[in-house]
């Protein structure tokens, strides 16, 4: 999943970068209003995790500015999706303000200084929101996946898979019954600085069916793949 922290604060979004990171997150960086609205322009992220106290402004008008975006269509380069998960991220930690940032737009409100760990776990239960999912797990067939342990069971025994297999099965997975282009796929999982080999996705959907059978992901020629709504 592809993440956009928006913190002005070098050590802090550095910090938040190798942690997030770690946890099999793609992480684009941005420090100030203008550059996090030219992001959210051209790419699509899982979620924005915000700083609210900006070099050239407040994050809660970058928030409200994406929440009135029309709906368009999914064209990049023109305008964000508004729908997009926000966690505001700040200082602030008066009731009023925490209660203001909710009803401006926000999807959770986490005050500084915070543990990594809460970071991680409210990130999970934002995106498994976002998905209309309500369980932990992501489930399909036999297949199980946790993404808080970033673990794949297959009839109940562990599959051993990369960092990067896990992020493309659970991606696959929580858009079952839709074909991803090998480009959506690579815009959902790889971030701005990560250098991406052509045949990349293709490599790591072979060692998935490899290790988890053929008829799990499949191929529509000339178009993407996708894992059927139904495991039946």
């Amino acid at each position: 999943m592809r993440i956009l922290v928006v913190e002005d604060d070098a050590g802090i979004a550095n910090g938040l970068v190798v942690n997030l990171s770690k946890r099999g997150y793609a992480v684009d960086l941005c420090s100030s209003v203008a550059g996090a609205w030219g992001a959210l322009c051209s790419e699509r992220f899982a979620a924005v995790v915000l700083d609210l106290g900006l070099v050239d402004g407040d994050g809660e008008e970058l928030l409200q500015r994406l929440r009135a975006s029309p709906v368009l269509d999914d064209r990049i380069g023109q305008l964000p999706d508004p729908a997009t998960p926000v966690l505001i991220m700040t200082a602030r930690d008066g009731v009023e303000q925490r209660i203001a940032g909710l009803d401006k737009g926000a999807d959770d409100y986490l005050v500084k200084p915070f543990d990594v760990n809460e970071l991680g776990a409210r990130l999970r239960a934002l995106l498994r929101r976002s998905v209309g999912r309500a369980q932990p797990l992501v489930e399909h067939g036999d297949i199980s996946l946790d993404p808080a342990t970033r673990t794949v069971l297959r009839a109940g025994q562990q599959v051993d898979v990369s960092p990067r297999e896990f992020a493309i099965l659970l991606v696959l997975l929580e858009a079952r019954g839709h074909v991803l282009s090998r480009a959506q796929l690579e815009e959902r999982l790889y971030s701005w600085n990560t250098a991406i080999e052509s045949n990349a996705i293709e490599v790591h959907i072979h060692h998935l069916r490899r290790k988890l059978g053929n008829g799990l992901i499949q191929t529509m020629r000339g178009v993407g793949y996708f894992v059927p709504r139904s495991a039946d």
